[in-house]
């Protein structure tokens, strides 16, 4: 009997390797926001935010293509492209931010950031949501709630109470801010105690795998001030939220309106091709290249920053973050002129958008949730699923995202609403 696909996977990679939908797709081909299976079928693609310009845009692939054939090497040879691109990033970002690092993946970003803390603050004490995702090296998968460390969350280490939209701490939305605060002081208090110190804050300023809930601006500031306070750092995951995404905002602190001291950039920077990042301003720079001797062969290699060039150039000569505003509004009153009784909530900004379902008693519908998700690929959309229990649709698509793709969105999603079966 023939091998499937599945079986030789498993038998190459091991067990346990994820894949989406019940029936994953096998992928073969990608243009825009358009993929293709090896079947020939054409799907809409609204969930995958690496290829942020669009699935194999030429401009990105040339700019590879020739630097690949010119030269690749790593930094510790002089080379203008990656002085080039840190320019242009840090052009688009205040508050001192001005001296990067390039690596390859937001995992690595994030990794630095958290060196960077300790290195600036002389303490080992971190604290992050109870409900995030920031990689999977040693360091940040101690940050992140999708499995816990073995031994458990080792005791540097404090998770807070993500902010919710259908049940925000505190009991409302007024009082959501303060109980946040107070578990960082809280939990600041207990690092400081314990003799471990603060080193610093990380958070992924749209809490995107927290399910994105709806927050106004400036609902961190009583957070930031405890923080600063207590003379700790703010490291500002971007990896999901930036370059444009949100439409209004460059950037997720930008929107949420607080200064990071770090910001750290992954997927989307180089339209796929594997490119990370770590901003931050020259001082707290300088305490990480005195305390650790960092080197990446493969971080800001020409090939990657002609990639991130490239990646730039589109976004501002298409215009598509005001397209992510423009279509992202549209897609929005859509999703909230939807009526089904589980749809709790549509919510999200720019291109970053999803509905959340429930019960009446707020419970959540992860089943169904799941179910919608499985009855849209059938019809040929592919979204994801988000949140503490899994039961928000999760809408991330390229940003080339049209009118046309949000409507055909919106209209197939209609349809499925209309036959998935309504049970846990």
């Amino acid at each position: 009997m023939s091998e499937t696909l599945l079986d030789r996977r498993a038998r190459l990679m091991g067990p346990n390797v994820p894949t989406f939908h019940a029936q994953p797709v096998h992928i073969v081909r990608g243009e825009g926001v358009w993929l293709w299976d090896a079947d020939g079928r054409r799907y809409l693609d609204c969930y995958n935010n690496v290829p942020h310009v669009g699935h194999c845009h030429p401009r990105v692939v040339e700019a590879i293509a020739r630097q690949a054939a010119t030269l690749n090497t790593h930094t510790r040879y002089l080379h203008t492209a990656i002085l080039d691109y840190i320019e242009r990033l840090t052009a688009t970002l205040g508050h001192g931010l001005s001296q990067a690092i390039m690596v390859c993946t937001g995992s690595e970003a994030n990794d630095v950031a958290l060196r960077m803390a300790q290195a600036a603050t002389g303490a080992r004490g971190l604290i992050a949501t109870d409900n995030t995702y920031h990689g999977n090296t040693a360091a940040v998968s101690q940050l992140s709630t999708r499995r816990p460390p073995i031994g458990g969350y080792p005791a540097h280490v404090r998770l807070v109470p993500a902010p919710e939209s259908l049940k925000p701490l505190g009991g409302s939305a007024e009082a959501q801010a303060a109980a946040f605060t107070a578990s960082i002081a809280h939990a600041i208090a207990e690092l400081e105690d314990s003799g471990h110190g603060f080193a610093g804050f990380m958070l992924c300023p749209f809490f995107a795998n927290e399910g994105f809930p709806t927050l106004p601006r400036g609902f961190l500031d009583p957070a930031v001030a405890v923080i600063r306070r207590a003379g700790g750092l703010i490291l500002a995951d971007e990896v999901q939220p930036g370059f444009g995404r949100l439409g209004d905002a460059f950037w997720g602190h930008e929107r949420l309106g607080f200064a990071p001291d770090v910001v750290t950039l992954g997927k989307p920077m180089a339209n796929g091709h594997p490119v990370g990042a770590v901003v931050t301003r020259p001082d707290i720079m300088a305490d990480f290249r005195t305390a650790f001797g960092y080197f990446n062969t493969f971080g800001g290699n020409p090939v990657s920053a002609a990639a991130a060039l490239a990646t730039l150039d589109v976004l501002e000569e298409e215009g598509l973050v005001a397209n992510a505003r423009d279509v992202g509004a549209h897609l929005l009153a859509r999703l909230r002129a939807l009526r089904h009784p589980l749809l709790a909530e549509a919510r999200g900004a720019g291109l970053f958008l999803g509905a959340e379902f429930a019960h009446p008693d707020h419970t959540p519908a992860t089943g169904f949730a799941e179910r919608l998700v499985e009855g849209l690929r059938q019809r040929g959309i592919l979204a994801g699923r988000i949140g503490r229990q899994m039961n928000t649709l999760k809408i991330r698509p390229p940003m080339p995202f049209s009118r046309d793709n949000a409507d055909l969105l919106v209209d197939t999603l209609d349809e499925v609403l209309a036959t998935t079966e309504e049970t846990a």
